[in-house]
């Protein structure tokens, strides 16, 4: 199965980068289009497997954990978000895997392991739900009750 959904996507990104490539409005798009992206074909296909990294040091870099989890599987994508204010690590971080075969091994392989002297801990990550990015709106203070 793992190899049945590498190959479809691999099939999805070689003929959407194709040159000439044209769009639902039948304009040409460039040769690699931005939106081509593996990781967005296959998430948005809801056929990855992202992981929840928690426990990172703050000097683990992307590239470190992407070859961290690469001894178990082709890693489509690693992010740790960045603080805005202190531009350091949050301390935790995404893998996606495009197979779960893959994922459940990096699961298995180093759940409770050390990564540059922290010791992280790895599950699937969780959908966000009720988050829209945006900035929370001030309202004021509350209505006084009418209970009195």
């Amino acid at each position: 199965m793992a190899a049945v959904l590498r190959r479809l996507s691999n099939n999805i990104i070689g003929h959407l980068s194709q040159p000439n490539y044209r769009n639902t409005t039948g304009t040409a798009l460039s040769s690699s289009p931005s939106w081509a992206s593996p990781a967005l074909l296959i998430s948005r296909r809801g056929i990855a497997y992202k992981l929840f990294i928690g426990g990172l040091s703050f000097y683990t870099t992307e590239n470190g954990l992407s070859e961290a989890f690469s001894q178990f599987g082709q890693v489509v994508e690693a992010k740790i978000p960045m603080d805005r204010v202190s531009e350091r690590s949050k301390g935790f971080g995404f893998i996606t895997y495009a197979s779960e075969d893959e994922a459940e091994n990096a699961i298995k392989g180093l759940n409770g392991k050390p990564l540059n002297g922290r010791v992280i801990f790895v599950d699937y990550a969780k959908p966000r739900t009720g988050f829209d990015g945006g900035l929370p709106i001030a309202r004021g203070p509350p209505e006084p009750s009418s209970d009195q």
